[in-house]
């Protein structure tokens, strides 16, 4: 049977809804819509000065986005040279130069096959992107869990 499995990652900001930050079946891991959400609700990108007047940078959102991208990953076993599909939600297009320049410090051509598309908002105000994604876990990662499986199957059965 096919493993199938929610992740939480411990110290990550908490989903804002019943769903797991990333879900594993197999050796594929689906990783939920990711925003540059800090543990404690801030947004990285996002500054608001004692005026009221916001500011909201989508280089550091996209930086971060990645960054949490990559710490769900470690959670499931691989890694972003792992990822093999991206789908990123821009609030404006206008975004997009800024976007893709940090897209760029991160993958090229050999990276994961990607889709942007323009959204009229986002669950909260300040956020600029978000970006859902789908790695293929490493051969090792799911070899070691067909064994954990397998030797767990063996011990019961000798029980």
């Amino acid at each position: 049977m096919t493993e199938s499995r929610g992740i939480l990652v411990e110290g990550k900001a908490t989903p804002r809804g019943r769903f797991p930050h990333a879900k594993v079946s197999g050796d594929l891991v689906f990783v939920s819509g990711t925003s540059s959400r800090r543990p404690d609700n801030t947004i990285a990108g996002a500054e608001v000065d004692e005026f009221g007047a916001t500011r909201l940078d989508v280089a550091v959102q996209t930086r971060a986005v990645i960054e949490n991208i990559r710490e769900v990953l470690a959670a499931a076993g691989c890694g972003l040279d792992d990822l093999v599909q991206a789908t990123s939600f821009l609030v404006d297009m206008n975004d997009f130069a800024a976007y893709n320049a940090v897209w760029a410090e991160y993958f090229d051509e050999q990276g994961p096959a990607r889709t942007t598309v323009a959204v009229h908002a986002l669950p909260h105000p300040h956020l600029r992107i978000e970006i859902q994604a789908i790695a293929r876990r490493p051969e090792s990662t799911t070899d070691r869990t067909t064994t954990d499986h397998n030797t767990a199957a063996t011990l019961e059965e000798e029980k």
